[in-house]
């Protein structure tokens, strides 16, 4: 469980500090997007960073599925004890 309020408090400084930094964003349409992968041919960094971003847009969903299944799995997974009577077995 220790692990666990570890985890999550590291996650909440993550965010935390996702959401104070600002950083600018720009959408993009299926056309800018090929344009800015045409224009990293030619050395323009823009286009870069354009690819980052869309890469981590995409994975940000899986992450966060990923993570609350864990957090699920690790929570609700059923501990299997078996309960063994101390009385001896009697096979008459």
């Amino acid at each position: 469980m220790n692990k666990i309020k570890r985890f999550m408090g590291a996650m909440v400084v993550v965010a935390s500090l996702t959401v104070a930094i600002p950083d600018r964003a720009d959408a993009q349409c299926a056309m800018c997007t090929l344009t800015a992968e045409n224009a990293t041919e030619n050395g323009n960094t823009q286009g870069k960073g354009l690819n980052k971003g869309i890469l981590f847009l995409l994975a940000i969903p899986y992450l966060a599925t990923a993570g609350v299944g864990l957090l699920w799995y690790k929570r609700y997974r059923g501990k299997k004890t078996v309960n063994v009577d101390d009385d001896p077995i009697v096979l008459n």
